[in-house]
């Protein structure tokens, strides 16, 4: 398994409650643009479309044109692209989202096996004092490590 991108802000921005792990409907230039590594999570997220049967798209991930594969035309980068998850799965992601507003996420995107997998995540956005606090804790953690390695060595 190596991990192909991750979302960086996505930890910074919203409080993590549940992961699951989707498979991506892809066409075979965005397969390997995306194993060449020309793509990004940022900004992206995931949206349910459909009544009674609903169905997940990752929104706004950029995956950058394969340039071996010669010119194409009217290629969209930023394309809504399906996400293949289990009808539980869905169905208990969509009632989280629509009842207690909280946003589905593309964490990261590896591969297993020959197959590509992203992982998503249930998350709550975090207030700005939220966010404060986490980069007080990092940078008294930073500090802390500064310290213990000063007082042994």
């Amino acid at each position: 398994m190596s991990t192909l991108a991750v979302n960086k802000r996505a930890n910074y921005d919203y409080e993590i409650l549940e992961n699951y792990e989707a498979g991506l409907v892809l066409t075979g230039q965005e397969v390997k643009a995306v194993r060449a590594g020309q793509i990004n999570l940022k900004g992206s997220y995931v949206v349910f479309h459909g009544g009674d049967h609903p169905q997940a798209f990752l929104i706004n991930a950029h995956i950058g044109h394969y340039k071996p594969a010669g010119p194409l035309a009217n290629y969209d980068p930023t394309r809504s692209r399906r996400l293949l998850l289990k009808r539980k799965e869905l169905n208990h992601l969509f009632g989280r989202t629509t009842n207690e507003g909280l946003t589905v996420i593309p964490l990261k995107l590896y591969t297993k096996g020959s197959l590509l997998k992203l992982e998503i995540a249930l998350g709550r956005g975090k207030k700005k004092y939220d966010k404060r606090q986490a980069i007080q804790k990092r940078e008294w953690d930073r500090r802390r490590r500064t310290l213990t390695k000063q007082i042994r060595g």
